[in-house]
């Protein structure tokens, strides 16, 4: 199993979603990594009076043995339904990545 098809399902069985979303973003980042660096947009009324540091070990929580290997990032929009209503399903642009062999060109 890929590891997006992994974390899509351990999300999924371990959270009732309405909104789902997750951006292979290894191709963003020097070497030849694949299935390494990600963007997760999740929204689930799970994380309702949960502060943020609480919604990522969440995550964290249902992902965990993922975290070293193979996954060496991951950025997470963490959002209430009506959080997500409220900012109407804005998600921001990731960075470009400096690190690695990229910041020194």
């Amino acid at each position: 199993m890929s590891v997006e098809n992994e974390i899509e399902k351990r999300l999924t069985d371990g959270l009732e979603l309405v909104e789902y979303r997750l951006e292979n973003e290894s191709h963003m980042h020097s070497g030849d990594r694949t299935d390494t660096h990600f963007k997760l947009v999740a929204v689930s009324s799970a994380f309702e009076g949960k502060r943020l540091v609480q919604r990522h070990q969440l995550i964290y929580g249902l992902l965990s043995d993922l975290m070293q290997n193979p996954i060496h990032a991951l950025a997470m929009h963490l959002h209430t339904p009506a959080e997500w209503e409220a900012q109407q399903g804005f998600v921001p642009a990731s960075p470009n990545c400096m690190g690695g062999s990229k910041a020194d060109k």
